[in-house]
């Protein structure tokens, strides 16, 4: 698993209409202007792909923060 950085780094790169930097470990990336629930989908992709954990709706629900969403894919590994 790589560090909470290099996660919040790799998952922005996902994401092409957010500028670098706009994701920090403790953005509620759901309260960023234009999230809809196509990025969520981005989310559990990049989830999967590259960690091999599959995220539910619950999952992405309960997580607030870059870091709540990091905790829960480093939990489920």
């Amino acid at each position: 698993m790589n560090t909470l950085p290099e996660f919040t780094k790799q998952l922005e790169a996902e994401f092409e209409d957010f500028q670098p930097g706009t994701l920090t470990p403790h953005t509620n990336y759901r309260e960023l202007k234009g999230w809809s629930s196509m990025h969520a989908l981005i989310v559990i992709a990049f989830v999967d792909a590259n960690y091999n954990v599959l995220l539910t709706g619950a999952d992405l629900k309960n997580a607030q923060t870059v870091e709540d969403l990091y905790s829960i894919v480093k939990n489920k590994q």
